[in-house]
């Protein structure tokens, strides 16, 4: 038996909740070692790294390859979400403004309305319903005219949904956009009639020639709801006629399915079409894409909710293109332009101030949906306790999935439920875990987790046991 061993042995047979520093820098708490080896995972695939928030000069308590560059999947979100209250603070606000080019005739517009996006990422259905009644309430029923939207806010490359893992309908792989309508989205909602034999269907937002049907016949009773997506055998063809061959099983009661539809270069214009039209509108022209004339001024604009609230959705429920939106506005707000390369080049700005040459993120697209993101565990962690000393920390805390609660961690059954506030990341070959954990001992620690391995999805109880160990051994 080693030394280190030995005094690992004796302080833990003697009942003493505490990991010494020399054992943090050479050796895996015994918890997370075992988790790995049930697992199957070698400890090269872990990298792992706690400190104390408040005192970014004592020394880590625990530093497991620390150093190394790793994909941290999701967990990237957090930088980004940093630099964003840093650069632009909690109460910054997305502005969309809508110009009335023509003069209003009674209840008719004799011209066009324009619709600027300026990057708001929340612009979901109900906020789409308050812009057009704003719209409405400066007197214009009749459009005798085009709605033109501008969306030229945003310079970005070509994007393939399905080219990162084979999925283009699913949400979380939209592009982002200047002029983002719920997420680029579109929302079935599920509700079972069993007395009718059927299961009604319905779509928001209501997008301007979509073919759906009302309703679908019930699976036979008794049948599992497990997965209930491929019981429907849904063909969405062109995104204009959805057609379903498939059936609902009872059993899942009412549920939602979150599309992402073939050309969402349309899908802002049909939304606003077709919620125009749900409105009562009248539109003799079109609704197509444009700039707004130079000189004209903006008949009302339409605010976002505040950036701390924006957080929230990013950050505990890992939304990709939100986070995308906000790196593109941090260029445009405080870079060269709404582009990636310049939303990096804000957050590279942020990150030296605060970290100095800590090495810097491997930043991509700044929602972690990425193979190439990179960040160490250690760069990380002072990010994060460099996030714990700025006026903003409340906002930024409380925009992180609590342990066993919200977000993506509510199903967790860890010891430590309600006792961390941790973002997660997962992609097929990483799993990842970051944040601030309640020590038993009254402090408030950082904890950052991080494993790549082909394996990565055998990870979980070694990211549990971690989170356990970090809250009860001190």
């Amino acid at each position: 038996m080693s030394l280190l061993q030995a005094v690992v042995r004796a302080a833990l047979g003697a009942g003493m909740f505490f990991w010494v520093a020399l054992a943090g820098a050479a050796a895996l708490p015994p918890p997370v070692q075992a988790a790995l080896e049930r697992a199957r995972l070698a400890p090269q695939a872990l990298a792992l790294w706690l400190a104390p928030a408040a005192d970014p000069q004592a020394p880590p308590r625990l530093a497991w390859r620390a150093q190394e560059a790793m994909n941290p999947a999701s967990v990237m979100k957090l930088v980004t979400t940093w630099a964003a209250l840093d650069q632009l603070g909690p109460a910054y606000t997305w502005q969309t403004p809508v110009y009335l080019d023509g003069r209003i005739e009674g209840t008719r517009l004799q011209g066009n309305v324009y619709i600027q996006g300026r990057g708001d990422p929340k612009l979901v259905l109900e906020r789409l319903w308050l812009l057009l009644r704003r719209l409405q309430a400066q007197g214009v029923q009749q459009i005798a005219g085009d709605i033109v939207l501008d969306r030229s806010a945003f310079s970005l490359p070509a994007h393939d949904p399905g080219a990162f893992d084979g999925e283009p309908q699913r949400a979380y792989n939209v592009a982002p956009d200047a002029l983002l309508v719920n997420y680029q989205a579109l929302v079935l909602s599920f509700v079972p009639d069993s007395r009718a034999g059927l299961v009604r269907v319905s779509a928001e937002p209501p997008l301007a020639g979509l073919q759906l049907p009302a309703s679908l016949p019930l699976a036979p009773a008794g049948t599992a709801c497990g997965d209930w997506r491929a019981h429907l055998q849904l063909d969405v063809g062109d995104g204009q006629r959805l057609r379903f061959a498939g059936s609902y099983p009872a059993s899942c009661s009412e549920r939602s399915w979150a599309l992402a539809l073939p050309e969402p270069q349309t899908f802002a214009a049909r939304a606003v079409q077709g919620m125009w039209q749900a409105l009562g509108g009248q539109l003799t022209g079109q609704v197509r894409e444009g700039r707004v004339p130079a000189g004209l001024q903006p008949a009302f604009s339409q605010a976002s909710p505040p950036l701390a609230e924006v957080l929230r959705d990013i950050n505990k429920y890992s939304n990709n293109v939100m986070t995308q939106q906000l790196l593109l506005t941090l260029g445009l707000e405080r870079g060269a332009g709404g582009s990636f390369e310049a939303g990096r080049a804000v957050v590279e700005r942020s990150w030296r101030a605060a970290l100095g040459e800590a090495p810097l993120p491997v930043l991509d697209n700044g929602a972690g949906l990425s193979r190439e993101a990179r960040i160490s565990a250690e760069a990380l962690g002072r990010m994060l306790q460099r996030a714990w000393a700025a006026p903003f920390m409340p906002e930024y805390v409380a925009s992180l999935p609590i342990v066993g609660v919200d977000g993506t961690l509510r199903r967790n059954t860890s010891r430590a439920a309600g006792q961390a506030h941790l973002k997660t990341g997962s992609l097929r070959d990483v799993m990842a875990l970051a944040g601030y954990v309640d020590g038993a001992d009254g402090q408030r620690w950082v904890l950052v987790a991080l494993v790549n391995h082909a394996n990565a999805a055998a990870a979980r109880p070694v990211l549990d046991a971690a989170l356990e160990w970090a809250q009860q051994s001190w």
